[in-house]
């Protein structure tokens, strides 16, 4: 007898709303043109319920075609006191006029490019987050990005 993996799917999660200060770009460096968006605060809804702590950052490559390798690190408290370690790893695409008004804080509308992640989560108060695989589908606004967080089962 041949045994199929299951099929997964995908279970929404929780949100995240993060709040984002002035990019730094720090031009052309020896890992490509390298981008740093600092994350200020936000909210996280859902499964885990809380405010994102500042000081984390989406560290940026961009891709001669003008694609971004997304390399985002930040910190959440949650109402009960707890913390939730969040790194996502993903790229935002799409139509160069389309990711140069995304740059400029134009309004687009989501489907006009692709922007997703896997994430990474670590909480020692809630271990849960991390034995299972996570992937999230964006929004960039002109100062925050939204996603919803889907656990894969």
């Amino acid at each position: 007898m041949t045994r199929v993996p299951p099929v997964p799917s995908l279970v929404p999660a929780f949100e995240v709303v993060a709040q984002l200060g002035p990019l730094e770009d720090h031009g052309m460096t020896r890992a490509g043109h390298r981008r740093i968006i600092p994350v200020v605060g936000g909210t996280v809804t859902g499964e885990f319920t809380g405010a994102i702590l500042a000081g984390g950052a989406d560290w940026q490559t961009v891709r001669v075609d003008g694609s971004i390798e997304i390399d985002g690190r930040y910190s959440a408290r949650g109402d009960d006191g707890s913390l939730l370690y969040i790194r996502a790893r993903g790229v935002r695409s799409g139509d160069p006029a389309v990711l140069e008004a995304l740059l400029r804080g134009d309004d687009v509308e989501p489907d006009a490019y692709y922007f997703r992640a896997a994430l990474t989560l670590e909480s020692a108060s809630h271990p849960q987050f991390e034995r299972a695989v996570y992937v999230a589908s964006y929004i960039r606004e002109a100062s925050r990005v939204r996603y919803v967080a889907y656990r894969v089962t």
